[in-house]
């Protein structure tokens, strides 16, 4: 539609603005704008996005006019108690809206609010919704639970706060504990449930496959590829040919490694290193993902749509597909494959001297893993020093550099957040074995160090160069955030430094070395990364607080991040003079939507990676219902007591199953206290409890404490 549709949307915001006009019917709009019948429908498309955007308003009789100053546009987050919140765009806070008020509007729903209340004394402003604009969801995963006739579906997400009703007819013969798919076919009216009917039904809640299949279908993330898509791939090869590396820089005869986890499949970053003259010459070369997917193709729509793969514990749902990411574009080794490298020449003190960035082709000389080169670092016994005899002085010569450049990032301030993440092993039938922290060990950290030192690099380049660029910001944190978090740790004995301004990453990195072994100091971390904002996408330079850096892009994942893959085309079309001023005002206008959708698409597959850990340690710890772990309490509310255990796994202690004692909750110091013994749990505290239950459908862990065994945290 183009710039057609663009000076529609400005006629008709001034018509619908003009105070000459009255709230006007869509047929008078038409006519107004002299409207021909192939662009009438439009016309219907903008006025539905410019009601979205929270611009204009569809009255009762089916007018359009211009929102009241004093309403505002939102989107509706609900909640199983019935109460809800509206998160207008650009606003920080939210409103909360009373179930009185909440017009029925169901979560997710796009809604027009009159704000009620403007709060005071720390609560939220209340609103009220007046108008419900367009509804979000219109699926819903969840537990079916038949009755005589009739049946519920008990949504797995919490914010839905009512159950879905559904006919016998509309079931397809849904059992009890069944896990379904639901289409919604009449939402909420006051003292109604919501119905619906049954689309698909997944499995039993207690099958593990289960659990990973109702979590994609819930965050609607697409599984099987269209067939245009699977069609294209045969136009893709199976080996790069002569004609591939024509103008390319050619790596091959350097020596390559690739290094990654031993499950790893998609291979898209290797590393070459030399030192000569005080200089070491890093090169990180990247998998040419754009070489094969190409702009606007079906391949390169689809990777768009997914925006990044998707790791569900032991299930992968890539961004592209396996002819690429497992072949041409993986950097197997013995096989030449094209690559998008940054070669860097960095001094002794970690100073980056010289740089290029170029087409190329390698040959990977070994696929290593973690593991094994870990071992080779530290000469361990089992190290396989033999195997790998030729490349142990660049191995060795990685830690050396990798040292350096951790080094100097720290003096600048970079906060390194060592919070032990969640390992998962499986068996054949999805069923975990075994939860531990993932090992974090050296050869992990050093390769860390060598792509943050080409993001950095890439991204310095395309600023200078004043091009249309992706790149990767974190913003400072909100500085109420900075002052919870300075109040809150002030309980284990810590300050920071006020700031006139805004916070600096050194003074949080200072608390974290002042921690360092600490009982709580995984508490603190985790408490501190919640301060943080998310890092983002976007066409904004704006520097990444977290790393203290200011020029930061993703330029090392093509296969399995859309924003690499995006930039790489850029850099391409750069190196080989394309960049035109059609091509930079074509990037100027569609970047900033890519941008956004990249962050969007990114946040639900953290959502989503993070449900299903959560389901599978639910369903791992409910087999040691009644067995004792000692473990450390990781949070107090008024109402629970949080305990992480060592292997990561988080659950509840119920005050009202502790009959020992009468128990508040001091909020000033983040404890839990006996009346009548005095008897006291603190954040950081270590403590043994017994798993008591386990629910799926709850999403719970309860833990009980077992008396006397609790050692003080400080």
């Amino acid at each position: 539609m183009g710039e057609k549709r663009a000076i529609i949307k400005e006629k008709l915001y001034e018509f619908i603005c003009d105070d000459m006009y009255k709230p006007m019917r869509l047929k008078d709009i038409r006519f107004l704008l002299q409207v021909s019948d192939s662009d009438k429908k439009k016309v219907e498309e903008v006025l539905n996005e410019l009601i979205s955007e929270g611009k204009v308003t569809l009255t009762p009789k089916g007018k359009y006019k211009k929102l009241d100053s004093n309403l505002l546009v939102g989107t509706y987050i609900g909640n199983k108690k019935g109460f809800g919140f509206v998160r207008v765009d650009g606003q920080k806070e939210d409103y909360f809206i009373p179930s009185k008020f909440s017009l029925d509007a169901f979560h997710n729903d796009r809604v027009v609010i009159k704000p009620i209340d403007t709060g005071y004394g720390g609560r939220r402003s209340e609103a009220q919704v007046v108008q419900i604009l367009n509804r979000g969801m219109t699926m819903v995963v969840g537990t079916f639970e038949k009755q005589d006739g009739f049946g519920f579906v008990i949504a797995d997400n919490q914010k839905v706060a009512d159950d879905i009703f559904v006919h016998k007819n509309d079931s397809m013969g849904a059992m009890t504990g069944h896990k379904v798919v639901c289409e919604i076919t009449t939402y909420a009216t006051s003292g109604k449930s919501p119905e619906g009917r049954i689309v698909e039904i997944l499995g039993h809640v207690n099958d593990p496959a289960t659990d990973i299949l109702s979590v994609v279908r819930a965050y609607d993330i697409p599984m099987e590829y269209p067939e245009k898509v699977m069609d294209s791939l045969s136009d893709i090869p199976d080996e790069i040919s002569e004609a591939d590396l024509e103008g390319r820089t050619d790596f091959r005869d350097w020596h390559t490694v690739t290094i990654d986890g031993e499950d790893a499949k998609d291979l898209d970053d290797a590393i070459t290193l030399s030192y000569k003259d005080g200089i070491y010459t890093l090169g990180v070369h990247i998998a040419d993902v754009s070489h094969y997917v190409r702009e606007k193709s079906p391949l390169d729509k689809e990777a768009l749509k997914r925006g990044t793969s998707c790791y569900l514990v032991d299930s992968v749902i890539p961004m592209l597909p396996h002819k690429l990411s497992n072949g041409i574009c993986s950097l197997n080794p013995n096989v030449d494959r094209l690559t998008l490298s940054c070669v860097m020449d960095i001094d002794k003190k970690g100073n980056l001297v010289n740089h290029y960035i170029c087409e190329g082709v390698i040959n990977s000389n070994e696929r290593m893993t973690y593991t094994d080169v870990a071992k080779i670092l530290a000469r361990t016994e089992d190290a396989p020093m033999e195997r790998y005899d030729y490349l142990i002085y660049m191995f060795d010569l990685m830690k050396e550099l990798s040292d350096i450049i951790r080094k100097k990032r720290h003096k600048r301030g970079s906060i390194d957040f060592d919070v032990a993440e969640t390992k998962i092993i499986v068996d054949e039938n999805h069923k975990p074995v075994e939860i531990k922290p993932y090992d974090r060990n050296p050869a992990t950290k050093l390769i860390e160090d060598f792509m943050l030192m080409a993001n950095e690099t890439v991204a310095e380049d395309y600023f200078w160069q004043e091009l249309p660029f992706e790149y990767r910001t974190h913003e400072t944190p909100d500085k109420e955030k900075i002052e919870n978090l300075t109040m809150f740790i002030k309980n284990f004995g810590l300050f920071l430094r006020p700031s006139q301004e805004e916070a600096h990453p050194k003074e949080l990195q200072k608390v974290l070395e002042r921690i360092e072994g600490e009982p709580y100091e995984a508490l603190i971390s985790k408490m501190m990364l919640r301060s943080m904002k998310q890092a983002r996408y976007s066409t904004e330079c704006s520097g990444h607080f977290g790393l203290a850096c200011k020029y930061y892009c993703h330029f090392t994942s093509p296969i399995r991040r859309y924003p690499d893959l995006q930039i790489h085309r850029i850099i391409k079309e750069n190196l080989h003079g394309e960049l035109t001023e059609k091509r930079i005002s074509h990037y100027k206008k569609i970047l900033p939507t890519v941008a956004d959708d990249n962050s969007q698409k990114e946040r639900r597959a953290e959502e989503a990676e993070r449900e299903v850990i959560k389901l599978k340690e639910i369903e791992y710890m409910s087999e040691h219902i009644g067995e004792e772990f000692e473990g450390t309490v990781s949070g107090v509310t008024s109402s629970y007591i949080f305990v992480e255990l060592d292997n990561t796994v988080e659950g509840a202690v119920s005050v009202a199953h502790m009959h020992d004692d009468f128990y508040y909750f001091a909020e000033e110091e983040y404890s839990m206290i006996g009346q009548n013994s005095g008897n006291k749990y603190q954040l950081g505290d270590r403590v043994w409890i017994k798993v008591l239950n386990c629910d799926k459908i709850k999403k719970t862990i309860d833990f009980s404490i077992i008396d006397g065994k609790i050692e003080r945290a400080n």
